[in-house]
């Protein structure tokens, strides 16, 4: 029995990150190893889905990156402990879940805390919508810490993506809800007892239309975050129509052909990633096993 197995046999099954560092392999080696045996079963939690990516030929590429699903979604363990190995997804499922309700859950008390303190918040009930984006929506938000990228401080996991979709707003209120929420940005990000990030874009919703075109890859990735995002508070007259304009202009058929383009192309990734001989360019299968920026702007 090699080391590998044995580390499984001895400890039962393992997510991805565990086994690679008992191991001592590389996260590619690993991932290849286990995906590759015949002794071994993997299972994957959580949700794959669509990321637009610039570097990608055609933009469309899937998230998590294989690395990623591999070292933080990944369960593997020996072919006899098939029980064990589906109870430990299913606490890991259990758990990305609740992170992704507990930072929705922050993101919207933050929102409707700023709009009920200030002095005209009808006004901003009657004519913004907020909405949540990212990976929190697909129940897919994680605690690991990382550096924010403008600061370099540490935040625990996951951002916060709020789009604030505005109507008919006064300039006046519009800087003071940019304001509000770049204040509270700045908050979370120092606080030491909340350390998360907030990304926020406050826009009209005739951008939004603009943006619906879909013919350039930041009017692309606008309306795919709007496409996804869920309504966190606000206005939901507005949030509706912001809905419907998503169907007017066909961007459930255009996003929809993207993901299934995605999908065919992590399949061929993975079967070259498997077949590639010891020998071959190592940057160039890099390239397919994990992206250099996982981070998605919001316009």
């Amino acid at each position: 029995m090699t080391k590998a197995l044995t580390i499984l046999a001895d400890k039962g099954p393992l997510i991805g990150k565990e086994f690679q560092l008992d191991t001592g392999m590389s996260t590619f080696a690993a991932w290849k190893y286990c995906t590759g045996s015949d002794q071994i079963k993997t299972r994957i939690v959580g949700k794959r889905y669509l990321r637009l990516d610039q570097k990608v030929e055609g933009y469309a590429r899937l998230s998590p990156s294989i690395m990623r699903e591999f070292l933080n979604y990944t369960v593997v363990g020996l072919n006899r402990d098939q029980a064990e190995i589906n109870k430990k997804a299913s606490t890991i499922e259990t758990e990305i879940a609740e992170i992704s309700r507990r930072k929705i859950e922050l993101a919207r008390n933050t929102v409707e805390r700023l709009i009920r303190n200030h002095p005209d918040q009808d006004s901003f009930l009657d004519k913004a919508t907020f909405i949540i984006a990212g990976d929190v929506v697909f129940g897919m938000a994680h605690t690991e810490p990382r550096p924010e990228f403008s600061t370099g401080e540490l935040v625990r996991g996951s951002d916060l993506d709020i789009i604030s979709i505005t109507e008919d707003l006064p300039e006046k209120m519009l800087e003071e809800l940019d304001s509000m929420l770049y204040k509270e940005k700045y908050n979370l990000l120092m606080n030491p007892a909340a350390k998360e990030e907030m990304d926020y874009i406050v826009k009209d919703i005739s951008i939004v239309q603009e943006q619906l075109l879909f013919d350039d890859f930041k009017k692309m990735v606008a309306a795919k975050i709007i496409h996804e995002g869920e309504y966190l508070y606000g206005s939901e007259s507005i949030f509706d129509r912001v809905k419907g304009l998503l169907a007017e202009f066909g961007i459930p058929s255009k996003l929809s052909a993207l993901e299934k383009s995605a999908i065919d192309n992590r399949f061929e990734a993975e079967e070259t990633l498997l077949k590639a001989p010891e020998t071959s360019d190592l940057d160039e299968l890099m390239a397919l096993f994990y992206t250099t920026e996982e981070k998605e702007e919001i316009f």
